[in-house]
């Protein structure tokens, strides 16, 4: 079989789902090579039986509002591959939320938890809600009802969601409330809890947190360091919050965040006050960057763009899937951008990444560089069954050293012949070859 016929058998399949065919091909494409090489692997049938979900639950959620009206939202939950761990990965509440994108989250989550090294498998899910314009009271009634379904489906040693777009900690807290009452048990079902029951410090930065760390990793193969430079990141939620955070502290100049209505340029830098005005931003319920240049005059606000036109040394989109385009890819290049590193999960559509790759510029995959939330959330999984917490500094120092391990794999199984890494190439054969183990090892199930 060639991987065109294997691409054509999986697009039989999974019609309709443009996002889930697209992380499909990216990961076959690379790891073709060591999967025929490998006889063991081509007699038990791995590459066809890890592009399809162990299970898929999809139910629907009635909920009422303020004014006593009945709405119908559709929940979902993708159990991806448990070959390593129990199904871990987010929930997300979005309008644009459908099966195609879970499954390609849930996917991507199998190859990005195995390069954790944490016992994690994958898996995804979530809702079309939209909590814009919603009370607090209509999220709460929201989440107690996608509860109501989705927890005789999980638990700590079968499945463990976590927050993802729309879902933060609050909304984390009334899931865990509805779960708890249900199951009548105290336990670590959901990671991204509140620090004061059972949560992790730095869970909330940590996505953004590891994407710096990987990305520091990266600069240093070029004898470079974030100190000095102008970083362009997108989105202004947690992972754009946090690694605006670690970018300050390491010296290097946060110049740009953005939203669906366009992206804010501040020269003077994002930092201090300003990266605590995106909290605020965030638990606004709207998606509008704009009300930053209204509290920062300084700065300046571009309607309807994005802002991968800006020069700049490192870029990280942190906002949503295929945010960066062909266009935008040429435009990081003509300004001599040096490293691009995905802080969301495919954001870079496959044109853009085929340009960074072909100009030798140094690119990491959100498989890879993404990794810091789901490795905090295992090292949260760690603290509850342990009954314990670790101090802030022990667990960014645990992140800090997984990131390097995630790098160093990619850099490994990734490296070319003339030396440059193929970051992609690498996570996923990295990723690819301990699922793939495991499940020979497990037989045919």
């Amino acid at each position: 079989m060639t991987i065109h016929d294997f691409m054509a058998k999986v697009a039989a399949k999974n019609q309709g789902e443009p996002e889930f065919l697209q992380a499909v091909k990216e990961v076959v494409e690379t790891v073709w090579d060591a999967y025929i090489s490998n006889p063991r692997f081509v007699k038990a049938n791995i590459l066809e039986r890890i592009v399809e979900p162990e299970r898929t639950i999809i139910f629907r959620v009635p909920w009422m509002d303020d004014k006593g009206e009945v709405h119908v939202q559709r929940g979902y939950r993708v159990q991806f591959n448990s070959a390593i761990g129990p199904y871990k990965g987010g929930l997300r509440f979005h309008p644009s939320v459908n099966l195609s994108i879970l499954k390609f989250l849930g996917f991507e989550q199998i190859f990005k938890n195995s390069l954790t090294t944490l016992p994690m498998g994958g898996g995804k899910g979530g809702s079309d809600f939209d909590a814009k314009g919603k009370s607090d009271a209509e999220i709460m009634r929201f989440c107690q009802a996608f509860m109501s379904e989705l927890f005789r489906h999980i638990g700590p040693n079968t499945d463990v969601p976590a927050g993802d777009i729309g879902v933060g900690g609050r909304e984390i807290g009334y899931l865990f409330g509805m779960y708890k009452k249900l199951s009548n048990e105290f336990t670590g079902v959901l990671t991204g809890k509140g620090r004061n029951w059972g949560g992790s410090l730095i869970r909330p930065e940590a996505t953004g947190f590891g994407a710096v760390y990987f990305a520091e990793e990266m600069l240093k193969t070029q004898g470079k360091s974030f100190d000095g430079l102008r970083v362009a990141l997108s989105g202004f939620g947690n992972v754009a919050w946090g690694a605006a955070q670690k970018i300050s502290e390491l010296g290097g100049k946060v110049v740009t965040i953005s939203g669906p209505d366009g992206y804010i340029l501040d020269e003077e830098g994002i930092s201090g006050d300003k990266i605590d005005y995106l909290l605020e931003l965030r638990a606004s319920n709207n998606d509008r960057v704009c009300d930053y240049a209204d509290v920062y005059p300084n700065s300046k606000f571009f309607p309807g763009k994005r802002p991968w036109e800006v020069k700049v040394d490192v870029a990280m989109p942190c906002a949503t899937q295929n945010e960066l385009d062909l266009n935008d890819a040429k435009a990081l290049v003509a300004n001599a951008c040096i490293c691009i590193a995905e802080g969301a999960n495919m954001p870079c559509t496959p044109e853009a990444v085929e340009i960074f790759i072909n100009n030798k510029i140094l690119f990491a995959p959100g498989k890879a560089a993404n990794a810091g939330g789901v490795a905090t959330s295992g090292l949260e999984m760690t603290q509850n069954s342990m009954r314990f917490g670790w101090s802030r500094d022990e667990v960014d120092a645990r992140l800090h050293e997984i990131m390097k391990n995630i790098h160093e794999a990619c850099a490994t199984n990734g490296k070319q012949a003339d030396g440059f890494v193929n970051y992609v190439k690498g996570a996923n054969i990295a990723g690819f070859l301990k699922v793939a183990n495991a499940m020979c090892d497990m037989g045919v199930v």
